[in-house]
C-alpha cells in the first residue's frame, strides 16, 4: 500500500490516485474564474491587482491543503464570491473604510471563527437565523453580484431620473458581454464542467481581434506581494462602527462553509447518519485560511460549492484537494493572462469588464435558487426575506440587507403575537442593529 493510499484512505473511500487527480483538476477548472474576478473586484477599491492575485493563489493553496490534511475532504477553499463584493463595494467604497481596515475586519472574523470552535456559538447561530432569511441572504448577495455584473457589462447604466436604465446594445463591449453571456449560459445548460472558465476564455479570444482585450502575454514571474502583505489594520477594525462589518463577515463565512460542506459532503457520501465527520477540521481550514488570506491581502476564503464538480468526476478524498492546491500555485505564473482577461476597458463614461461580467451575472443566478424554500404565504417570513434580498442590490450593502431583514422579522413576529418563534440571539442582533442606526454614523 502506497503512502498516498494510507494517508488519504483511498481504498476505503473507493478512490484511486487517477480519479483523485481527475477530480482535483476538474474542481480547479470550475473555480479558476476567481483568478480573474478577485483582482478585478479588489482593485476596484484601490488594492494592487497583482498582489491580490498572488495573495489569492497562496491563500487558496494553503486553505485547500489544510482541508486535505485536517479533514481529508475533496473540497477546495478560496476567496468567496459575495464576500469579496461586500468587502470592496459595501465596506471600502460604500462606507469609506480603508481597505487595510477591511482586511483587519476579515482577520478578526476569522479569528472569532477559530476561537468559537469549542463553545458551540457557530452551531447556535446557524439555529438562530430563520430559515427564510438564510435563503434570502444568499439570494440578495446573488442579486448584488448580478447587478454589478450587468453594470460591468454595460447592460445597465446610471440614469438620474430612474437610477438605472438599459445601456447601449450597439456598443462593442456590450455586444461582447452579451455574446459571452449567451455562450456561457449555453455551456451551463449543457452541464459542461468549467462553463464559467470556458466562457471567459472564449470571450477573451473573441475580444482580441477587435481591440476589446489587450494582449499582455501569457506567463511571467509572480507579481510582488509587497503592496498588500501584512497591511491589515486590526486596531482600526476594533471600533464600534466596524462591529456590524465583522459580524457580517463572520456570518457569511459560517453560512457558506456549513452549507457547502453539507452539500458536497452528501454528494460525496461522506455523511454518516446525517452527520459530517471531521467537520470541525474542515471549518478550521476555512478559518485559518481566512486569517492567513487577510494577512496576505485578500478577502474571506471559504469552501467552494464548485468542488461538487470534482466529486462528480470521482474525487473522494483530500488528495484531490492537494491537486487543486498545486494548480492554484501554478497559476501564480500566469498574471499577464489575468491582466488581459480582468483588465477594464474605458469607454469615456465608465470602465467596463465585458469578459468577466457574464460570469458575475450567472453566479448571481445560481445563488437565488434557495428562494423556493421561503414561506411566501406567511407575511412574517416573506416580508423580511424580501427586504433582505432587495436592500442588498439597491443599497449596495449586504449589511443593510441583513439588518432590515432581521429587524422586520422581529417587529412582525412581535406584532402578531409570535414572539416565541424568535430565537433570543435574534433579539440581541436586532438591538445591535438598532443601536448602530441610532448612534453610529
Amino acid at each position: 500500500m502506497s503512502l498516498l493510499e494510507r494517508r488519504f484512505e483511498l481504498a476505503a473511500s473507493g478512490a484511486t490516485v487517477k480519479t483523485e487527480v481527475i477530480g482535483g483538476v476538474t474542481t480547479f477548472l470550475t473555480m479558476a474564474y476567481i483568478l480573474f474576478v478577485q483582482p478585478a473586484v479588489l482593485s476596484a477599491c484601490g488594492m494592487d491587482a497583482g498582489a491580490v492575485l498572488t495573495a489569492t493563489c497562496l491563500a487558496t493553496a494553503l486553505a485547500t491543503v489544510l482541508m486535505a490534511l485536517l479533514a481529508n475532504y475533496p473540497i477546495a477553499v478560496a476567496p468567496a464570491m459575495g464576500h469579496n463584493f461586500f468587502f470592496a463595494f459595501t465596506v471600502v467604497l460604500g462606507m469609506k473604510v480603508p481597505w487595510t481596515v477591511a482586511l483587519g475586519a476579515v482577520a478578526i472574523a476569522g479569528t472569532i471563527f477559530v476561537a468559537t470552535a469549542g463553545i458551540g456559538l457557530r452551531e447556535r447561530l446557524i439555529t438562530a437565523i430563520p430559515r427564510s432569511l438564510k435563503h434570502a441572504i444568499a439570494a440578495g448577495i446573488g442579486l448584488l453580484i448580478a447587478a454589478i455584473g450587468l453594470q460591468w457589462a454595460g447592460l445597465i447604466v446610471a440614469s438620474p431620473g430612474t437610477l438605472v436604465m438599459l445601456g447601449d446594445l450597439h456598443s462593442p463591449p456590450v455586444l461582447l458581454a452579451l455574446a459571452g453571456l449567451t455562450l456561457t449560459s449555453t455551456l451551463m445548460a449543457r452541464r459542461v464542467p468549467g462553463a464559467l472558465l470556458w466562457g471567459i476564455l472564449a470571450a477573451t479570444a473573441a475580444g482580441l481581434p477587435f481591440g476589446l482585450v489587450q494582449y499582455h502575454g501569457l506567463t511571467a514571474r509572480p507579481p510582488s506581494l509587497a503592496p498588500t502583505l501584512l497591511r491589515l489594520d486590526v486596531v482600526g477594525a476594533l471600533t464600534p462602527g466596524m462591529m456590524a462589518v465583522v459580524f457580517v463577515f463572520f456570518l457569511l463565512a459560517l453560512f457558506d462553509s456549513v452549507g457547502t460542506l453539507v452539500a458536497v459532503g452528501e454528494q460525496a457520501r461522506l455523511t454518516q447518519e446525517g452527520v459530517l465527520p471531521r467537520a470541525r477540521g474542515a471549518l478550521l481550514a476555512d478559518a485559518i485560511g481566512t486569517v492567513a488570506g487577510a494577512a496576505l491581502g485578500t478577502s474571506t476564503v471559504t469552501a467552494y460549492i464548485e468542488s461538487g464538480a470534482g466529486v462528480a468526476a470521482g474525487a473522494r478524498t483530500g488528495l484531490a484537494s492537494l491537486v487543486t492546491a498545486a494548480l492554484f500555485l501554478g497559476a501564480l505564473f500566469f498574471y499577464p493572462l489575468v491582466q488581459m482577461i480582468g483588465g477594464g476597458l474605458s469607454t469615456g463614461h465608465a470602465t467596463l469588464y465585458p469578459v468577466i461580467a457574464p460570469a458575475l451575472i450567472l453566479v448571481g443566478t445560481m445563488m437565488i435558487g434557495g428562494l423556493r424554500h421561503v414561506a411566501w404565504e406567511d407575511p412574517t417570513e416573506s416580508i423580511p426575506a424580501f427586504l433582505t434580498m432587495i436592500m442588498m442590490p439597491l443599497a449596495v450593502s449586504i449589511t443593510e440587507g441583513i439588518a432590515f431583514g432581521l429587524l422586520a422579522f422581529v417587529v412582525l413576529k412581535l406584532a402578531t403575537g409570535r414572539r416565541r418563534e424568535v430565537h433570543p440571539l435574534i433579539y440581541v442582533f436586532a438591538a445591535l442593529f438598532v443601536a448602530r442606526y441610532l448612534f453610529v454614523r
